[in-house]
């Protein structure tokens, strides 16, 4: 085991207490919060009981400090980019909250001020470990499902808000809030390699603010699975979480577990393409039929593995420890902001409907 990382945390809102805050107390013998910046001064107060730490009000007096190794800078979206140069410049490690930025210049800052300043700069995708996720990773790599005809992933509910994250001018809208963590998976299952072609509709539908809270997308490529994401709080009838569709089967998650099914091309019935009328047994004019030797399988979380937040940090510490590469990167994080940059371009402000509220 290293040396315990020494934790800045910028803000104790949902994110920087409820996510950072409360897994990092979890992990003592990797991480130790030292210090944590918060306007609000309740929030300081109870910062300091429960981590033990010191506080201060603004980020900037954080900065100050020496004692820190890794600042976590869990602000409001629109400070992330600021912030986090600032943090990288002050001679800090940083773990920035999603959405990193909302343009890809943006991204392209913060990786230029990552470079050098030689500190490690990490976006906090941590569905990427979601034991439900790695499990749909390995039967489409098992091939058992044949070619990847189409994905469908859905992050559907019905609900109503009117907090900041509502709100265009604070970076907000579901693409933001939830479009990091959808489209960090759908990016995976497409494949990082290659840009996807963007299609993309957003409406605004339960929203309080000026921001989308309905969005549609659409990922294309050559010689690549279709991907069909949709984000929605308009969803009275929520669909499967995810659909894929092979040529040799398919799998379907809905709720917690997966069920996939596929047949093995030996075995089954041998057929050829012909012009000739098909008919039945008794010269009916038929269409073509047949019943294929399913196989079938399911999987649920057993329970035992870490939390995903957990499992992010500990790949986290191997890096600053052990000088381990990161399995999230920057050109990954800037493919992500290259698709909702996209997706706000072909969706401006200007035709968002008003609310109805």
């Amino acid at each position: 085991m290293g040396a315990i990382i020494r934790v800045g945390i910028i803000g104790q809102g949902r994110s920087g207490r409820n996510i950072h805050g409360l897994t990092l107390l979890k992990m003592p013998r990797k991480y130790k919060v030292v210090a944590v910046s918060d306007q609000l001064p309740e929030r300081r107060q109870r910062a300091e009981l429960e981590y033990g730490c010191r506080t201060c009000a603004t980020p900037a007096a954080l900065l100050r400090q020496k004692d820190i190794d890794l600042i976590v800078n869990a602000a409001p979206s629109r400070l992330h980019v600021p912030l986090s140069v600032k943090a990288l410049e002050a001679g800090f490690h940083v773990l920035c909250e999603k959405p990193l930025a909302r343009k890809v210049a943006e991204v392209d800052r913060v990786v230029r001020a990552a470079q050098k300043s030689g500190k490690v700069m990490a976006v906090f995708q941590n569905r990427r470990y979601a034991p439900v996720f790695r499990q749909i990773q390995k039967v489409m790599e098992s091939g058992v499902l044949g070619r990847i005809v189409m994905i469908k992933m859905a992050y559907n509910g019905f609900a109503r808000r009117w907090d900041w994250q509502t709100m265009r001018k604070h970076y907000g809208g579901s693409l933001l809030n939830t479009g990091p963590h959808a489209l960090d998976q759908a990016l995976q299952l497409f494949g990082t390699d290659a840009k996807p072609k963007v299609t993309c509709s957003m409406d605004r539908a339960n929203s309080f603010g000026d921001a989308e809270d309905h969005v549609k997308i659409l990922l294309q490529g050559r010689g690549r699975p279709t991907v069909d994401l949709e984000i929605s709080s308009c969803s009275a009838f929520p669909q499967a979480n995810c659909e894929i569709y092979g040529t040799r089967g398919g799998l379907r998650h809905d709720g917690e577990g997966l069920r996939w099914r596929y047949f093995k091309p030996q075995g089954q019935p041998q057929r050829a393409l012909t012009e000739a009328p098909i008919q039945n047994a008794a010269g009916i004019p038929a269409y073509c039929s047949e019943e294929l030797k399913w196989r079938e399988r399911s999987w649920t979380p057993s329970g035992k593995k870490k939390p995903e937040n957990q499992q992010y940090y500990d790949m986290l510490y191997n890096t600053l420890s052990a000088a381990a590469p990161l399995e999230i990167t920057l050109e990954q994080v800037r493919q992500q902001v290259a698709v909702m940059e996209e997706c706000h371009r072909q969706n401006p402000a200007a035709r968002m409907p008003k609310a109805e509220w």
